[in-house]
């Protein structure tokens, strides 16, 4: 099974993800602007959003992801204490790790995280650019909400989740 990396900018932290990503995305909505913006002003941060103002991402269903390394420096980073979203950083560096809806059954993993590894940007989500483009400079297709296959990719994952018999993952909740 295809295994991926994602380490945090000082290496102390190690997420290890297995199988093939769900998809892998940049958003723009509103609360992803804010928080990686948020967790760019923490103390030599690594850029978090990119040249265009989204925050990209590679998703995995949960039970593919665990932390291999520096568990203990896992942080949440929440934009509001009863936000059901959380964003966890390594302390050590404060790189952006992994975003998790609290009822979703995926991590959303900072896409920078996988270096040289990571896979290309497939859709730009929640983009409402004053010129309606519908994609951009490099061809990838912008949507202004959540398109009907990046919906189709989730409730497949989760269906294939349920058949799996290698329980969740091992990722607990950081400390805050």
């Amino acid at each position: 099974m295809k295994r991926a990396v994602s380490r945090c900018n000082c290496g102390r932290v190690e997420l290890e993800a297995t199988g093939e990503p769900i998809l892998c995305a940049a958003c723009h909505c509103r609360s992803c602007r804010k928080g990686s913006a948020g967790i760019e002003q923490l103390k030599n941060a690594p850029r978090v959003l990119d040249e265009l103002g989204g925050t990209q991402y590679v998703l995995y269903r949960k039970d593919r992801v665990v932390c291999i390394k520096g568990a203990e420096l896992l942080k949440d980073y929440r934009l509001a204490a009863t936000s059901p979203t959380r964003r966890v950083v390594a302390e050590c560096c404060n790189s952006a790790m992994f975003l998790e809806f609290g009822k979703g059954h995926w991590f959303s993993m900072y896409r920078a995280r996988f270096g040289n590894d990571a896979p290309k940007i497939t859709m730009r989500i929640q983009r409402r650019d004053p010129d309606g483009a519908h994609r951009d400079e490099h061809g990838v297709p912008s949507y202004r909400s959540a398109p009907l296959r990046l919906v189709l990719k989730l409730i497949s994952s989760r269906i294939a989740m349920f058949f799996n018999e290698t329980g969740s993952g091992s990722l607990s909740p950081p400390r805050k």
